[in-house]
């Protein structure tokens, strides 16, 4: 597996992805051509490669010294192999180069696989968004604090 930074040649694999993964609430492509717009001024997206293949994405948005995972997507057949793992290290360590204090992020609340590899890394649940994905799935919001 290898990680590297995305690009806008990496879109169409990437909107797949999302479209597989998030079929109810995906992102729209303009959305993501945006958020790479920011890059690397507010934003870090990643890319992880298999075999050449695109199988998952993360991204991460950095404001002063907060960031919130926007997003990470691996597709199923590569799930529990340490993938999504990787890519949540790499966001973490942007966000110590950025000297980030703290880290939020949303993670549906009919997804305990996700928040179970959020509370590995130190996650800690902070509060819930009733309602907050398109199908009216509450978001269980979390927080990591960094050193900075």
């Amino acid at each position: 597996m290898i990680l590297r930074q995305m690009t806008v040649a990496d879109l169409p694999a990437v909107m797949a992805i999302e479209r597989a993964m998030f079929p109810l609430d995906a992102w729209s492509e303009g959305m993501m051509r945006g958020e790479l717009a920011d890059m690397p001024r507010s934003r870090h997206y990643v890319v992880a490669l298999v075999d050449d293949e695109i199988v998952a994405y993360a991204g991460l948005a950095a404001a002063a010294d907060q960031a919130d995972v926007q997003t990470i997507a691996v597709l199923e057949k590569h799930q529990g192999t340490g993938i999504g793992s990787a890519m949540l290290t790499e966001l973490l360590a942007e966000a110590r180069r950025r000297r980030v204090r703290e880290i939020f992020l949303e993670v549906r609340a009919d997804n305990p696989r996700a928040q179970a590899v959020y509370r590995h890394f130190e996650f800690e649940e902070i509060g819930t968004r009733r309602r907050y994905y398109d199908d009216g799935t509450d978001a269980i919001m979390m927080r990591r604090k960094l050193d900075g």
